[in-house]
């Protein structure tokens, strides 16, 4: 039976999840141990590579091998995928306000106040409808 793939992103959130539980620095070793299953401990360092590309991860060499120490956590993680899936559209505005207008009304509120806590020259949201892409107001 076919092992069923990870979305994008899971096996890294795992991965650092796993690092964030640590009492200190560990080896990869201790990550695939930690995660169980058949990983093989040429992926987890392939993802413990990837974190650290990311800046969510540093490592320190002792003796032949990597220590491993969580530097963010699975939600900077996450917030990280999302700038560059947006950095990746050509018509930012649209790909943004389209998000806002999906957002249910509690979570555009969370966005609202942390808008606001970031301080001025920040952009008011507002919900907008699907059609309008304008999702900005002066």
């Amino acid at each position: 039976m076919a092992r069923a793939r990870r979305g994008q992103g899971e096996l890294e959130g795992q991965v650092l999840g796993v690092l964030r539980e640590a009492d200190g620095p560990v080896t990869a070793a201790w990550v695939q141990e930690r995660l169980g299953g058949d990983l093989a401990y040429t992926t987890v360092v392939t993802i413990l590579t990837r974190l650290l590309a990311k800046d969510v991860v540093a490592r320190e060499r002792r003796g032949r091998s990597f220590l491993w120490t969580p530097t963010a956590d699975v939600a900077r993680l996450a917030a990280l995928r999302m700038r560059r899936l947006l950095d990746g559209e050509r018509d930012r505005e649209a790909v943004l306000a389209s998000f806002v207008t999906a957002l249910p009304p509690d979570d555009e509120q969370v966005l609202r106040a942390l808008l606001e806590a970031a301080g001025p020259g920040r952009v008011n949201i507002r919900r907008t409808s699907p059609t309008d892409h304008g999702g900005t107001e002066d």
